[in-house]
C-alpha cells in the first residue's frame, strides 16, 4: 500500500508538470532522472512510467527511454488527466472542451432516460435534484455539488447508453474541480436547482424533448458561469 501511494505521488507531480508543459511533447527523460528529481526508487519510478504509459501520456522504450507524448494523444477522458489539465496553465481550454463535450452529449442522455420510463431511474433523479435543493438552501456547497454529481451521474447510467454512462467520470470530476478551483459562483443559483428539478421531472413523465431541453440549459448555463469567472 505504501508504495502504490508513493508511486501514485510521483504520478501526479509528474502528470501535472507534463500538462503545464515543462516538459514538452517529444523530449525524453531516463528513468534515471525519474528516480533523481523525485528522490524515489528505481522499482517506483518504473511502476509511475507504467501507470503513465496506460494513461498515453509517455512511450517507454529500451535504450531509448521515456518520450513525452503530445497531449492529443493522451487519454483525455481519464480523471486524473483531466485534474492535470485544470491545475495547469491550459486550465480555460480544458473547461471549454468539457464543456462542448457536455452540451453535446448530456441532452441526448437526458432523451433517452425519459424515453426509457425507467422507475428506479426518475426516482433517484428526483431524489438528487431534492438534495440540490436541501443544500442550496443551507449553503452547502459540498454537498450541492456532490448532489449535482450524483443527478448527471445517474442522468447518464440511464441513458442506457453504455458510452454516454462511461463519460459520468469525466462529468463528476469537472464538477468537482468547478468548487476545488474556486470556478462556481459565491452563492448556489437557485435557478440552476429548479432547472434540475425541472428535468427530473420532465424524465419522470416520460418527455424526451423537455428533458433534453432543461439539461441543455443546465450545461449551457454552466458554461457562461465558467467563462465568466475565467475572465471576471
Amino acid at each position: 500500500m505504501e508504495l502504490q501511494g508513493l508511486h501514485g505521488q510521483v504520478v501526479d507531480q509528474i502528470g501535472l508538470s507534463l500538462a503545464a508543459e515543462e516538459t514538452r511533447a517529444g523530449e525524453v527523460l531516463r528513468l534515471e532522472d525519474v528516480q533523481e528529481r523525485y528522490g524515489v526508487s528505481r522499482t517506483v519510478a518504473r511502476e509511475a512510467v507504467r501507470v503513465l504509459e496506460s494513461k498515453r501520456v509517455v512511450t517507454s522504450r529500451p535504450r531509448v527511454g521515456i518520450t513525452v507524448r503530445p497531449m492529443t494523444e493522451w487519454n483525455l477522458y481519464d480523471p486524473q488527466v483531466i485534474r492535470w489539465r485544470l491545475n495547469s496553465p491550459h486550465r480555460g481550454a480544458q473547461l471549454r472542451e468539457l464543456a462542448e463535450l457536455r452540451a453535446a452529449v448530456e441532452p441526448s442522455a437526458a432523451a433517452l432516460a425519459a424515453a426509457s420510463g425507467d422507475d428506479e431511474t426518475c426516482e433517484a433523479l428526483l431524489a438528487h435534484a431534492r438534495a440540490m435543493a436541501t443544500a442550496a438552501a443551507e449553503a452547502d456547497t459540498a454537498g450541492f455539488v456532490a448532489a449535482d454529481a450524483a443527478f448527471h451521474r445517474a442522468l447518464l447510467t440511464a441513458s442506457g447508453n453504455g458510452m454516454f454512462a462511461q463519460l459520468a467520470e469525466v462529468t463528476v470530476e469537472l464538477l468537482t474541480a468547478r468548487r476545488e478551483l474556486s470556478l462556481m459562483p459565491e452563492r448556489v443559483d437557485q435557478a440552476a436547482v429548479r432547472r434540475h428539478q425541472e428535468a427530473a421531472q420532465a424524465v419522470a413523465e416520460g418527455r424526451p424533448a423537455d428533458a433534453a431541453a432543461c439539461v441543455r440549459s443546465i450545461v449551457d448555463t454552466a458554461h457562461s458561469e465558467v467563462e465568466g469567472l475565467l475572465s471576471g
